[in-house]
């Protein structure tokens, strides 16, 4: 186990410790990946629930006993035994074991065996892939507070900020009780309150708010890149800093942190005003809506590209202006980008206009994207289409990819229910070993299989009818669907039929508490985005468990299969019953931009619905090729970051 004076701020590895870049190619790369899954399949054997458990409960004998006025002076002297000797098994297993006790007291919440197994992965500085239901969120404190009572700053890294601040509060009473100190990070606190909540033991914060801070920190001090820098910072600068470095952080959910969100890097940037940027923009949309689709450009899944008669049309319109329409390929970008405005940007799946504002809505959890913008004058355009207030064009400060930015910590750790399909992934770029921790009950989820319908209102009188069918029993029904747009369209479906139904978008994300919270119970209709696909806990309501648990129809397919996979574990979670199906049609955009015209048209001739086997082959391909090609993106956005890191460095500009 790592020693616990390299992994917290001091004298040894600086003030604002993290770790320095080195220079690696891929045949190093290679070999070190290759070495890591050697050690991991030997450490496969010492990584049991039986063994943890064992450990764990022969240290329960000695805190089972213990009262509540002894319980704080026995966790100072463990506290003071893990700083002074670091986090060696046996004070693991203390910690681990006092943890669990305190929860069952404080919380009525006692770790499993199978947490227990997690909680050691990830301290260990590795990935466990718990399934959804298991308790994630409750595991995590048990690496949280064996690190904090060591004296290492924790974060704890999580997708959004209402899990961020729900997690915060509904564990605080544990760690209080456990001498420890606990905030949540949140968008609307100032700078002083940021670097007040920084201080405490353990933080729990979205990966956006963190590495926005981090390179707010780095703007403020350039110099704690230096190594002699960091270990003996100016008092004066340090103060300003918001973060206590990089030490130790535990990602839950984290494939989605890790490798959805990794294929744009953070930017952090500032308005920067400019007239006569409004009247490029309106001028490139003008421009765009007199281009004809097919004959001037195509659609190519999500890329536009020009014809020769559109190359010429637009050359043949900005010929007499000037600026930045001057030049061929100054003019073709400026026009793309309006025509990706136009075509591909639909209000309600990829963004929502709320108060006169535009804002991007993330296609991973369906909630909206605070304060992000896009970027190149798009985000703008898409002001201009929408008619509201076009905001300033922003300069960019600062920014890296999250792949660079968690490789800087000194040790991670994380879970997640789908990470099995990235493991050679996560081993590759980030060093992470993954590890499948069994259920603590047997799975009790029923797939009922996959139906692609030839068209899309086929599909949504079959989700009407089906839902009707299930809610005649009692049992609840969770509808998921990939857009906000299509969201409404459900619940406006329902409403016209008279079925009582809840609706959570990224509309509702003030009420997701209280809707998540009544979606298990009996006869219940949640209509849902992603945004009940991560993180949330659907409790079975008194009676459901008999009549089957909660049925999960997924209305359309996500462009992976993981995403899916977190739909499907809202259902039957921890032992309990549950079902899903998969209802879809051939105009659903995964399936439409994959496949050739002639294969459409046959499956558009149809009478009934395509299922079994061949249903699920024609949606696994497009969600096949999409990670593949994501993929991609994300190893070209590494390369790209990282001589972009390498050429700052030479200039001594750093990030």
């Amino acid at each position: 186990m790592t020693s616990s004076r390299t992994l917290r701020p001091g004298s040894q590895i600086g003030v604002y410790p993290q770790r320095l870049e080195r220079g690696a190619d891929r045949v190093d790369r290679l070999l070190e990946a290759l070495s890591g899954r050697i050690q991991d399949r030997l450490r496969r054997r010492r990584y049991s629930i039986s063994s943890i458990n064992k450990a764990v409960e022969q240290a329960e004998l000695k805190w089972q006993e213990v009262e509540a006025d002894a319980l704080l002076s026995g966790l100072e002297e463990l506290r003071y035994r893990l700083f002074r000797e670091g986090l060696v098994d046996e004070l693991v297993f203390q910690a681990f074991a006092a943890t669990r006790i305190v929860s069952g007291r404080t919380l009525g919440m006692k770790h499993y065996p199978n947490q227990l197994l997690g909680g050691w992965i990830i301290l260990n500085g590795h990935m466990a892939e718990m399934a959804t239901g298991e308790g994630k969120s409750l595991t995590a404190t048990l690496p949280a507070i064996t690190a904090a009572l060591a004296g290492i700053p924790v974060h704890v890294v999580t997708t959004n900020e209402y899990l961020a601040g729900r997690d915060a509060e509904t564990f605080a009473p544990l760690y209080q009780a456990m001498g420890l100190s606990v905030a949540a990070v949140r968008d609307a606190m100032s700078g002083e309150e940021r670097r007040t909540a920084y201080q405490a033991d353990i933080v729990y914060l979205t990966n956006q708010q963190l590495v926005f801070d981090y390179l707010r920190d780095r703007l403020a001090s350039p110099a704690t890149s230096g190594r002699l820098a960091m270990k003996y910072g100016e008092s004066g600068a340090q103060a300003e800093l918001a973060l206590r470095g990089l030490c130790f952080a535990i990602l839950d959910e984290a494939d989605s942190v890790l490798i959805d969100e990794a294929r744009t890097p953070l930017i952090l940037s500032r308005d920067h005003q400019d007239a006569t940027r409004e009247r490029i923009y309106r001028t490139a949309l003008e421009i765009a809506d007199t281009l004809e689709q097919d004959q001037h450009f195509v659609v190519k899944g999500p890329e536009i590209r020009f014809t020769e008669t559109g190359s010429a049309a637009v050359a043949e319109a900005t010929a007499s202006m000037t600026g930045l329409f001057s030049g061929q390929r100054h003019s073709e970008f400026l026009v793309r980008q309006a025509l990706f405005a136009r075509h591909l940007l639909r209000r309600d799946h990829h963004y929502l206009v709320r108060n006169d504002k535009v804002e991007i809505i993330d296609q991973n959890t369906g909630r909206v994207m605070a304060d992000r913008s896009w970027q190149q004058g798009l985000h703008q355009m898409v002001e201009c289409k929408e008619g509201c207030p076009v905001t300033g064009q922003r300069e960019t400060l600062a920014s890296i990819s999250y792949q660079r930015f968690f490789r800087r910590y000194l040790h991670l750790g994380g879970m997640s229910g789908t990470l099995h399909q990235v493991r050679g992934e996560l081993r590759n770029t980030y060093g992470l070993g993954t590890f499948h921790v069994p259920s603590h009950r047997p799975p009790q989820r029923r797939h009922k299989g996959y139906a692609i319908y030839p068209r899309a209102q086929d599909k949504w009188l079959a989700i009407l009818a089906r839902v009707q069918e299930v809610h005649a029993s009692g049992q609840p029904v969770l509808v998921g669907t990939c857009s906000l747009y299509d969201s409404d369209l459900v619940g406006r479906l329902f409403a016209r039929r008279k079925l009582p139904h809840r609706i959570l978008n990224a509309r509702q994300d003030r009420s997701e508490a209280e809707i998540v919270a009544s979606a298990g119970e009996r006869g219940r209709i949640t209509v849902a985005t992603n945004m009940a696909g991560r993180g949330t806990d659907i409790k079975l309501g008194r009676g459901v468990e008999e009549l089957g648990g909660l049925h999960v129809i997924a209305a359309e397919c996500n462009v992976e299969y993981r995403v899916d996979r977190q739909l499907f574990g809202r259902s039957a979670r921890q032992g309990d019953p549950g079902s899903c199906e998969v209802v879809v049609s051939s105009e659903d955009r995964l399936i439409e931009e994959y496949y050739p015209a002639w294969l459409l048209r046959r499956l558009r001739r149809r009478r009934s619905p395509l299922t079994g086997w061949r249903a699920r082959l024609l949606l696994w391909l497009p969600q096949r090729s999409n990670s593949q090609r994501f993929r991609q993106q994300r190893d070209d956005l590494l390369q790209v970051d990282e001589k972009l890191g390498k050429t700052l460095a030479y200039s001594g500009r750093g990030d």
